[in-house]
């Protein structure tokens, strides 16, 4: 992390060794957070202001069930891929909505935040991403209302993807993933950011 450009590490302590080689980049901040972790505790809401009014909803706790998730695709999921898959899902519920993630090795290679389409989520994270996402994860904090985002993926060289279905269109999507050969994950929760 010392030779990337970072403005900000945010992490629940370091080590003083870590802290020397941190500090000495200009301009990073370096910040410690203890419960970084720690659950919201329940009743606690998350405001958000709107032209004449406030919204009040609750936090997005949860990442998915694991008894919930489904293997909807043909070519079933690689084991060695379940970790990248949470780890995807960990990141990509804190996207910006419409939100989209690639990531390989527990590494978040290109986020595509906030746009108004997914698919054009899609290109952002997976230009970040370059040639490194061919074997990568695709996140979805929502389902895919087209099978324009797995047509993407394809030509990235995505080998799975996870996000939660629901889609009217969900079939669109699974025979697209088929035709090339990519597994799909239903984790059954969308986490939509707004």
């Amino acid at each position: 992390m010392a030779k990337i450009f970072l403005e900000v590490i945010v992490a629940p302590s370091y080590t003083q060794e870590a802290l020397d080689i941190l500090c000495a980049k200009k301009n990073l901040r370096v910040l410690v957070l203890p419960d970084i972790a720690a659950p919201i505790p329940d009743g606690e809401f998350n405001y958000k202001r709107v032209n004449g009014g406030l919204l009040v909803q609750d936090h997005d706790r949860g990442i998915y069930d694991e008894a919930e998730l489904k293997t909807v695709t043909k070519t079933e999921i690689d084991p060695a891929l379940k970790d990248d898959m949470l780890f995807a899902m960990k990141v990509v519920k804190h996207v910006k909505s419409n939100g989209i993630v690639v990531v390989k090795n527990k590494q978040t290679l290109g986020v595509g935040p906030g746009q108004t389409n997914r698919v054009g989520a899609a290109k952002i994270a997976l230009d970040f991403a370059g040639e490194k996402a061919k074997g990568a994860i695709l996140g979805s904090d929502a389902f895919f209302p087209f099978s324009d985002c797995v047509e993407t993926a394809h030509e990235y060289g995505i080998t799975a993807i996870v996000q939660p279905g629901g889609s009217i269109r969900d079939q669109e999507s699974i025979d697209a993933c088929d035709k090339y050969g990519i597994s799909m994950l239903f984790t059954g929760v969308r986490h939509f950011r707004h």
